[in-house]
């Protein structure tokens, strides 16, 4: 069934469902933290200072989107009948979360939304962005800072100035329904480009998050897993994805995750929370629980929860409500001090940020140019997987065959608290989102004097007959994932099928893949040439029509492997599958940090393509590696060439080895040390220098909480992808051993009896 999405007039839907907050106030004597240019940490502590305990309570406690016609019904003894009444006046109709703020001393409210691709807004459209695994693709900060940009300002546009962005969880179980909102399986990798996107976002003078701490790596009964892992292998994992992000993008907030981490709850988990992020990373902002996260008052509060955001309505736990905060409080099971910690880091975030100074008001968006950082993202991001016989670009081609995949209607995006409202309203189908950026179109107007005929696909003997009578066909196939529910490699709704049929009607057949990640091919003998598309965001159709037709080379690369088969995987059965939502289960990941490409290595396993794997239209050539250490700190350099025809860009990879990696204590035998994209006209050279961070070359050692690089030969390893032929050059590294604690830690304000 097909249902068609309208939208009417953007900018009255803008004005009507946002809140515009009030023109800053000239800062009196009394009031200096409104002063601007005063150091953020000395403007929140003052602001707290002046707070009555009613404010500080009002801080920590946020209220869901639907809060705004339930809230009435919660009893005056949970919620008094003066703050609903607020909560309900000044909340943005169909955001995610709200949170009070302090008017009497100028602190805003926080008007809270999704996501990662988009300002997910039920009343409001905005500019969906490829998916953060898309641009992750990329291998270049660059796109989804831009992006994080976009997001940024239409957030502010529309009311909005806490964004619930920033997904940096690994990759590590590739049927995760949520990875395509994650930034891949590399903690380098994923670290950067998640941490690039909330810089992005948060140059708008608005708060993102960084999300969802910790070790949050598959959906199912994601409220109730626990997960199990060393505390090695977490922080040369999942925790260093994390700690690369907090480095790159200064988040204001980080969203602790549902399940439970070596026993204990994300959102109360004093060593994720207090030891390593406050302690050892230095985080000044606030953690906030996701939507339902919270499971008490105490220990939540005394390890590290600083907001309980997401409160509902009758029947919800109201963990943080402000009288069930201060009976706890009067009674000494949580210090008074730790109130203080709490509102504290929350106004700290609104002051680093620039939310203070610079209040959210309603404004024009301008789309149309937001559609178009939204193309170029797509068509930085997309991978040419293959493309024998150079069948790929499509240049003069007379009859076009265009099959399956709605490539009529539009392309895919994924589910769940990222599925925006897209400008020019949605496509359902079979009740998953069509973005209305139709290939099929996109393909015609670049190629307006082939002959172009569209076959939707369901049955595979009509789609053969009309490919066998073209020059080419391309077939478009999709794979939905969402929040709340993992996944299958395997293409749904017989469309591996309808792959084999076409290709062996005519061997000149493309595949154009449209997924959350990786897909199984059991085809892809019989084509040619496949295009990974991903989730590519609003204009889609017209990025994945420009690469295949050559008016775009392709630069993308793949941030995750794509395994061969099931056999490759490091759990055969994603735990607890088959269960009851919030039936309590439990996953170890022996594989420890070794995931992606490293399990590949570890195993011997040859994935159906690699991590790293991106081809264009092009060649490049890298020379001249060299490599220099002083102490911990290694550096290599190299010269770039294009040795194509064409103008492209050079994604260079540069992986480190011990001489020995057993003996280094590593976890697998390489890793990714450092990466750069370069643009080069036609035989144009540069010399690049990328430099290896220390951590990369390190074990960590729990039991001291410090990092330490063996003493050896090092190997670097320079290629295209984690699989390609190497060049290589060796360095002596000396032994090295540092704290893992950040020079700038604020100590944590945990109750001593805790």
């Amino acid at each position: 069934m097909r249902k068609s999405i309208l939208l009417t007039s953007c900018i009255a839907l803008v004005s009507s469902a946002a809140t515009s907050a009030p023109a800053p106030v000239a800062a009196p004597a009394a009031q200096p933290w409104l002063k601007p240019g005063q150091p953020p940490e000395a403007r929140a502590e003052a602001a707290v200072a002046a707070m009555t305990l009613d404010e500080k309570l009002r801080l920590i406690f946020g209220y869901s989107d639907q809060a705004y016609t339930d809230l009435a019904k919660v009893p005056d003894d949970l919620v008094s009948p003066e703050l609903k009444a607020y909560v309900i006046s000044h909340q943005v109709k169909g955001s995610a979360g709200f949170v009070p703020g302090v008017p009497r001393l100028g602190i805003p409210d926080q008007a809270q939304t999704d996501a990662s691709i988009g300002v997910r807004n039920s009343l409001i459209p905005s500019t969906a962005l490829p998916s953060s695994l898309a641009t992750a693709a990329s291998w270049d900060p660059e796109v989804p800072r831009a992006g994080g940009a976009v997001i940024g300002a239409e957030a502010r546009a529309t009311g909005h100035n806490t964004m619930l962005s920033g997904g940096a969880n690994l990759a590590r179980e590739p049927r995760n329904g949520r990875n395509f909102e994650y930034t891949g399986e590399d903690p380098l990798l994923a670290g950067t480009m998640a941490g690039a996107l909330i810089d992005g976002i948060q140059s708008n003078h608005i708060v993102s998050t960084m999300k969802h701490y910790a070790v949050n790596d598959q959906e199912t009964l994601r409220t109730s897993l626990d997960a199990t892992i060393s505390a090695e292998a977490m922080r040369q994992s999942d925790l260093l994805a994390f700690e690369f992000a907090l480095e790159r993008g200064r988040p204001g907030s980080v969203m602790c995750s549902y399940n439970l981490i070596n026993g204990r709850w994300g959102c109360e988990n004093d060593y994720l929370l207090n030891t390593v992020l406050k302690q050892d990373w230095g985080f000044e902002g606030f953690v906030m629980s996701d939507w339902g996260a919270v499971h008490s008052t105490a220990d939540a509060a005394n390890d590290g929860l600083d907001q309980f955001t997401g409160f509902c309505c009758v029947g919800d736990k109201p963990w943080f409500a402000p009288p069930a905060f201060n009976a706890t409080l009067q009674s000494g099971a949580i210090p008074e001090r730790r109130l203080d910690d709490m509102a504290t880091r929350i106004v700290w975030a609104l002051f680093a940020s620039g939310a203070v100074d610079n209040p959210i008001r309603t404004a024009p968006v301008d789309y149309a140019a937001n559609a178009q950082v939204s193309q170029a993202a797509a068509e930085q991001s997309l991978v040419l997987l293959k493309n024998d016989g150079n069948l790929l670009p499509l240049g003069h081609v007379k009859s076009l065959a265009v099959i399956g995949g709605n490539a009529d209607n539009g392309v895919i995006a994924g589910g769940g608290s990222s599925d925006v409202t897209p400008v020019g309203g949605a496509v359902m189908i079979d009740q998953h989102t069509y973005l209305p950026s139709p290939p099929l179109a996109a393909l015609q107007h670049e190629l307006p004097r082939a002959q172009i005929a569209f076959d939707p696909g369901a049955n595979p003997a009509s789609a053969a007959a009309l490919a066998s009578k073209s020059d080419v066909a391309i077939v478009f196939v999709t794979q939905h994932d969402s929040e709340g529910s993992d996944g299958s490699l395997t293409l749904t709704a017989n469309q591996d099928a309808l792959v084999s049929a076409v290709a062996q009607a005519n061997p000149r057949t493309v595949v154009v893949i449209e997924s959350g990640g990786a897909v199984f091919m059991p085809w892809l003998a019989q084509v040619p040439a496949v295009l990974e598309a991903f989730y590519p965001g609003i204009r889609g159709g017209a990025a994945i029509a420009r690469i295949l037709t050559g008016k775009v080379n392709p630069s993308g690369h793949l941030p995750i492997s794509f395994p061969a088969s099931p056999d490759q995987f490091a759990h055969p059965a994603i735990a607890g599958a088959g269960l009851p939502d919030g039936t309590p289960a439990h996953v170890t990941y022996d594989e420890g940090a070794a995931i992606g490409y490293k399990w590949y290595d570890l195993k011997g396993y040859r994935p159906l393509f690699a991590f790293g794997h991106g081809l264009a239209y092009t060649s490049f050539a890298a020379s001249g590696l060299t490599a220099t250490a002083d102490g911990r700190s290694l550096a290599a350099r190299f010269a770039i060439r294009n040795t194509g025809r064409r103008r492209g860009k050079a994604v260079s990879q540069l992986y480190v080895a011990p001489a020995d990696w057993q003996a280094a204590g590593w976890e697998a035998p390489k890793r990714l040390g450092a990466f750069t994209k370069t643009e080069l006209k036609p035989g144009q050279s540069r010399i690049v220098t990328l430099v290896v961070d220390p951590r990369l070359l390190a074990t960590y050692e729990a039991a001291n909480d410090r990092w330490h690089i063996r003493a050896g030969t090092y190997r670097l390893l320079l290629g295209d992808a984690s699989d390609a032929q190497m060049q290589t050059a060796e360095v002596r590294l000396p032994d090295s051993i540092w704290s893992a604690r950040h020079p700038s830690f604020r100590p944590s304000t945990k109750s001593p009896a805790q």
